[in-house]
């Protein structure tokens, strides 16, 4: 259990740095906001869980913010992707538009 936990935790945080990186090298807010949400959703799930099955006594702690995360993440970059638009920040022209 204890290695299964050291590999999530390794994957987490790759989709950390991932995530930061997106960050860092995306044009405007709203692709931002999507390198950020998604890659560290799923980088702080799988750190979670590695905690979780390292030290078993903090599983159903971990498991209780995975799900916390898994709520609140998609809505708050919705949230605040929406806020962008209403104040009328402009995506770049290399962005795609639906």
């Amino acid at each position: 259990m204890h290695t299964a936990g050291q590999i999530f935790i390794l994957i987490g945080t790759f989709f950390m740095f991932l995530g930061g990186l997106g960050v860092f090298r995306m044009p405007d807010v709203y692709n931002r906001l999507q390198a950020g949400t998604k890659a560290t959703t799923l980088g702080f799930m799988s750190i979670a869980l590695g905690v979780g099955l390292s030290q078993p006594q903090w599983l159903l702690k971990a498991l209780v913010l995975i799900a916390f995360i898994a709520f609140t993440n998609p809505v708050s970059s919705s949230v605040l992707a929406r806020a962008a638009m209403k104040r009328g920040i402009p995506a770049r022209k290399v962005t795609r538009h639906d």
